[in-house]
C-alpha cells in the first residue's frame, strides 16, 4: 500500500513555495492548474486548490476556510535538526504554536502553515520514538 497525504489551499503558488521553503519540498508536477504534486519526503504530497468558503464533500455541512483550525489528522515532518527546521519554517511564513517538547527520544515543535493546516516538525534521537526514554 502507498500512502499520499493532499491539502486543500487557495493558493497554488503560494502554498507550492511555503512547503519547498519550509520543509523542502520539490514540485514535480501541476495538473490542470488545479493540482501540485510535491516530492521528497516519505510520500506523495498534493495541494489541492479550493477556493474558501466551497464545500468539502457533497455530504458535508461544512465549508472550507483557511484561517487557524483544528483537526485531529496532521503532518509531522521528521527532519535531521529541530532548530534548524524551525528557523527555516519560520522564514518561509509558519506560525510557530509551542516550544520544543522532549518526549520518548523525539524533540518536537508544532506550527501551522499560512492556511492555517497544523503540523509538526520532529527530530528523532534514534529514528523513532523510543520506549519508556520520556
Amino acid at each position: 500500500m502507498r500512502t499520499l497525504i493532499n491539502i486543500d489551499v487557495p493558493d497554488l503558488d503560494e502554498a507550492v513555495a511555503f512547503y519547498r521553503d519550509a520543509v523542502g519540498l520539490t514540485l514535480n508536477r501541476v495538473i490542470d492548474d488545479e493540482v501540485a504534486e510535491l516530492v521528497g519526503g516519505s510520500c506523495v504530497l498534493y495541494l489541492l486548490r479550493n477556493d474558501p468558503g466551497s464545500v468539502t464533500s457533497s455530504t458535508a455541512t461544512a465549508t472550507r476556510q483557511y484561517t487557524r483550525h483544528w483537526t485531529p489528522v496532521h503532518i509531522d515532518f521528521v527532519v535531521d535538526n529541530v532548530v534548524e527546521a524551525a528557523k527555516r519554517a519560520l522564514d518561509a511564513g509558519a506560525k510557530q504554536e509551542s516550544e520544543c517538547v522532549e518526549w520518548m527520544g523525539s524533540k518536537c515543535i508544532t506550527f501551522s502553515d499560512p492556511f492555517g493546516h497544523g503540523f509538526c516538525l520532529i527530530e528523532f534521537a534514534e529514528g523513532t520514538y523510543s520506549a519508556g526514554t520520556g
